[in-house]
């Protein structure tokens, strides 16, 4: 299963993906916070049958039923501050690469306070920390620098 995410100008971003049985699922992260969550037919991905408006709360309540394992650790309700998990794909220009190539912080502002691999995480990671495809980097920063950084690993 892989993800597709789709910045949307004005609006904030969307997140696709395509669970195994084939039902195309997607999750819109509106800049304001609010998350709409969308489910497609089978046989037309175009046409959304049902969606579904969840505030920041509710959002992480879903997001703890699916994956009980704490992932908000930094807490960042009511500030201008995002904590979002991204990928390193095949497609980004970084796998194999020095953490420090991304130049992450100067060029967005985000930190990568983490570094989580199949089985081990790697809080803090430096500058020489080398990454590997299928890492997933926890970002912390506004949301507009999260998004760059996200585009900038996934090779946008």
């Amino acid at each position: 299963m892989g993800t597709r995410r789709t910045p949307l100008p004005g609006v904030g971003t969307q997140y696709d993906f395509v669970t195994d049985a084939g039902q195309h699922i997607s999750v819109v992260v509106h800049h304001d916070g609010r998350r709409f969550l969308g489910f497609y037919r089978p046989d037309d991905p175009d046409t959304c049958q049902a969606s579904v408006q969840l505030t920041t709360g509710e959002a992480t309540a879903l997001a703890h039923l699916v994956d009980p394992a704490p992932i908000d650790a930094v807490r960042t309700d009511g500030l201008d501050l995002v904590t979002e998990h991204i990928p390193v794909t095949a497609r980004s220009p970084y796998g194999g690469r020095q953490l420090g190539d991304t130049k992450a912080r100067t060029r967005t502002g985000a930190s990568i306070v983490a570094v989580l691999r199949r089985h081990s995480a790697h809080p803090s990671p430096g500058p020489d920390f080398r990454l590997a495809i299928g890492d997933t980097l926890v970002a912390v920063g506004t949301r507009e620098g999260v998004d760059a950084l996200a585009a900038i690993v996934g090779g946008g």
